[in-house]
């Protein structure tokens, strides 16, 4: 359906470059519509939109149409990301460009005016100074992230303040299935009552308060973000367990009083960079007693060749306004890097379809409570997190990324592990 205007020259360009209809609605600024009349509708609110595009024609350029809100989603955002993250493979299967394609495309943006200099990027785009992964840079990365403000994470991940994937159950709630991956982590660690436990990017203090409540432990918790490890360290004295629970702002290559009976790093090593690996499994492998266990809980990228022979773009959306300096590794090359730094691997276990579910519920928190988000962070800050949220859904979805729990042991001199022969019930998938 078309009622002209800029949306059916707009639709009319994309279903030429496609070679098929297009796969959703679009509404332009003009009050046009094209498309399908039913399902969601992609709304291009400005011509800044298009002028972004056309000096930034890939990814970065759409999220900043997104963030500064000149492009918007009505109607089902996951189904709208589903559908526009197929069309633009189509086009990338396409190939490049031909000299008449871009002619084209120029021509229709005289047409729609929205041809002009280069737009500022939003203010939330950040760009980082300083040596990749020093320590200084590390912190202002982290900081970028995870200091939006503890009230705004209170929104989005609810009660459970865990920011990692969930271990769903049949009719679970988030709460509760943030609870069992908590729980699980502790028995693949065979955490006792006076063991030593190190939390490795121990955010706001969720699993070191379940270890040290039902299990027993003295726990260690590290983290570079200052109003996380205040909300950690209130929570803890909260739960009368300041004398078993130590919350420090203290960067991982730091921490130097071992030995740990056990060490936790969930969601920390995505921040790393694969250049930093090796200094990360020597430093771990160094805080652990012989016997003592490493959880590895990280998302992974797919191993297997882009489809369409596609290279990564040189940066994403990702990269510019979620996790700067972020690195995705595939699962093989954890388990080739730990076991370089003298682990054993024991047990790797993929929980994929969980993340999807947990992002989903994230996002349905945040558009719940989508006002009070935008007065605590701000529209394009609250935009950034529902679009980064949505997109990874489909990008697990599609199994183009994972996460993985990866249980490595220090072995003693004589190779003993100290696991039990028998895989626990409760390690069962």
């Amino acid at each position: 359906m078309s009622t002209g205007g800029a949306a059916g020259r707009i639709a009319g360009l994309l279903e030429r470059l496609l070679g098929r209809p297009l796969p959703l609605g679009i509404r332009t600024w003009d009050g046009a519509h094209a498309g399908p009349a039913d399902g969601p509708v992609l709304v291009i609110r400005s011509r800044r939109a298009l002028r972004r595009l056309l000096w930034q024609p890939d990814e970065i350029g759409l999220a900043r149409a997104w963030v500064a809100g000149e492009i918007d989603v009505e109607g089902d955002l996951d189904a709208a990301l589903t559908s526009l993250d197929d069309t633009l493979r189509k086009l990338g299967d396409r190939g490049r460009f031909t000299a008449a394609d871009r002619a084209e495309v120029i021509r229709l943006a005289v047409v729609l005016g929205a041809v002009g200099p280069p737009l500022k990027p939003p203010p939330e785009e950040v760009v980082l100074a300083g040596d990749r992964h020093s320590k200084r840079r590390d912190r202002a990365a982290i900081s970028h992230h995870y200091d939006v403000g503890n009230d705004f994470y209170e929104l989005v991940l609810g009660p459970s303040m865990v920011y990692s994937c969930a271990y769903w159950a049949d009719g679970a709630a988030l709460e509760d299935a943030q609870r069992a991956k908590n729980e699980l982590i502790c028995q693949k660690l065979g955490l006792r009552s006076g063991m030593r436990l190190l939390d490795v990017g121990s955010g706001w203090g969720s699993l070191v308060l379940h270890a040290a409540e039902y299990h027993g432990v003295e726990a260690v918790g590290v983290t570079l973000s200052v109003p996380q490890a205040e909300y950690a360290k209130q929570r803890v004295a909260d739960a009368g367990l300041s004398g078993a629970i130590e919350i420090r702002v203290q960067d991982w290559r730091d921490v130097a009083d071992g030995p740990y009976d056990a060490i936790a790093s969930v969601g920390m090593a995505e921040h790393l960079g694969a250049a930093t690996w090796p200094e990360y499994a020597d430093r771990l492998y160094g805080l652990l007693r012989p016997g003592g266990r490493l959880l590895n809980h990280q998302i992974v990228r797919s191993g297997r060749p882009r489809a369409g022979g596609l290279a990564r773009p040189r940066r994403t959306f990702i990269d510019a306004y979620v996790f700067p300096d972020g690195e995705l590794i595939p699962i093989g090359d954890v388990v080739g890097r730990l076991e370089a730094g003298g682990f054993e691997v024991r047990d790797v276990q993929a929980l994929r379809e969980h993340y999807a579910r947990t992002l989903r519920a994230w996002v349905a928190n945040l558009e719940r409570g989508w006002h009070r988000a935008v007065d605590l962070a701000g529209e394009g800050r609250s935009r950034v997190w529902r679009l980064y949220m949505a997109a990874s859904a489909i990008s697990f979805d599609a199994a183009r990324i994972g996460v993985d729990q990866v249980l490595a042991v220090r072995p003693h001199r004589d190779g003993r592990s100290d696991l039990p022969l028998v895989r626990p019930v409760g390690w069962s998938l």
